[in-house]
């Protein structure tokens, strides 16, 4: 298909060009059209079909490899959801990855949630979606799929797992964009992440577009108006360590208390894990925890 192409990942590069980033064995990448924006990313496939179709979406600065973790086999969301039935796919956000050129300073929350929502389209028109679209996103991608949710739901939409947002910074906002600052808020103690991480993390950390850092701000307004609307199941995971998001008993029940339209609302702590707990050692729990949810939510569209 002229709008989904797919390359393994021992394709050779361009001469001259960066070498592709690793991937795990049966990841392949992969390009959506998305209306008027070309997304990359990566798929993972069962061998039969697939229970589901679980879309992740990575958080700023970061890539769809955030969900294929190099640093230790167990890190990978996409080999473990194949494993377990689901095909998979990690979609580089409007502004990251392939459209990185053609969009250089991104894209606002509002008009991110409009693209993905496309490419999710698209990507469902070979019926490769099971049961469903299951949307799994991480920090300032949680915001993007609780927006897709509420205004641009695909069909047989069936949950929202999102991890690393909330509805309140933890910091003053004109304090984000530190460098220091945001090294600290996105790990937390380095002994939550397998050694390799930082150097695998090389191919995985991208700049975080203009218009999309603009944007960041406007979330504690934007939730109050958008979370009532999401009508589907959502699991909220804040991590031990989090540090970007205020996470205490009464700011997660405020924000539990928005979700008035969800069918359910799960909340779950994650022990021993930073900001960026797909990168960690806690991965392939949060990853396994993630996934039954999905299941979960399989059965009760049924």
């Amino acid at each position: 298909m002229a709008d989904l192409t797919q390359a393994t990942a021992s394709s050779t590069t361009t001469v001259g060009a960066a070498p592709a980033a690793p991937v795990s064995p049966g990841v392949r990448r992969i390009t959506v059209q998305a209306g008027p924006v070309t997304l990359s990313g990566l798929c993972c496939e069962p061998p039969q079909r697939p229970r589901a179709l679980i879309v992740a979406l990575h958080g700023g600065g970061t890539s769809a490899g955030y969900f294929d973790g190099q640093a230790h086999p167990d890190l990978s969301l996409l080999t473990l959801g194949a494993r377990l039935g689901h095909r998979v796919v990690a979609l580089d956000r409007p502004g990251y990855g392939a459209s990185a050129g053609e969009l250089p300073g991104g894209r606002t929350l509002v008009e991110q949630a409009a693209d993905i929502a496309a490419a999710v389209r698209r990507l469902a028109r070979d019926g490769s979606v099971g049961g469903g679209v299951f949307l799994l996103a991480h920090s300032f991608a949680g915001k993007v799929a609780f927006l897709l949710a509420a205004e641009h739901a695909p069909d047989r939409l069936l949950g929202l797992d999102v991890s690393g947002c909330g509805t309140r910074l933890a910091v003053p906002y004109d304090q984000v964009r530190n460098d220091r600052n945001v090294r600290r808020l996105n790990w937390g103690p380095l002994g939550l992440y397998p050694p390799a991480t930082f150097r695998a993390a090389a191919t995985v950390v991208a700049p975080m577009p203009a218009r999309e850092a603009e944007s960041a701000g406007d979330w504690e307004r934007l939730s109050a108006e958008v979370l009532p609307r999401v009508r589907v199941p959502v699991r909220l995971t804040f991590a031990e360590h989090e540090a970007w998001w205020r996470h205490d008993d009464a700011d997660v029940a405020d924000m539990v208390a928005r979700l008035t339209a969800a069918s359910h609302v799960r909340v779950d702590r994650m022990p021993g894990a930073g900001h960026n707990i797909s990168l960690g050692w806690a991965a392939r729990t949060y990853h396994l925890r993630a996934l039954a949810f999905a299941e979960e939510c399989l059965r009760l569209s049924a």
